[in-house]
């Protein structure tokens, strides 16, 4: 059995679901102050952003770059840091 999703979350900006995530992790919080949130967000983010363009563009990292906006180099440090590829 497949699952129903809604045409209206379907069709959601991507902000907008960062808007509620982001909402529903300093709902959470409670009276915790919250710190680093920025590096936090970017951290579980660029991974999967990375893994997605990677595997559109077949393992192609100069497609890779040219599709992220970014310069070859940039990416290959991303990759590295984000244990996606093995430093050679």
């Amino acid at each position: 059995m497949t699952k129903k999703v809604s045409q209206t979350s379907k069709n959601k900006p991507l902000s907008e679901h960062v808007k509620k995530a982001m909402k529903k992790y300093f709902a959470r919080l409670g009276d915790v102050d919250p710190a680093n949130v920025y590096s936090m967000v970017m951290a579980e983010v660029e991974p999967e952003l990375f893994k997605a363009v990677m595997m559109h563009s077949n393992g192609n990292q100069s497609k890779a770059a040219n599709i992220l906006g970014l310069n070859r180099a940039t990416l290959r440090k991303k990759l590295h840091r984000y244990n996606i590829i093995e430093k050679s």
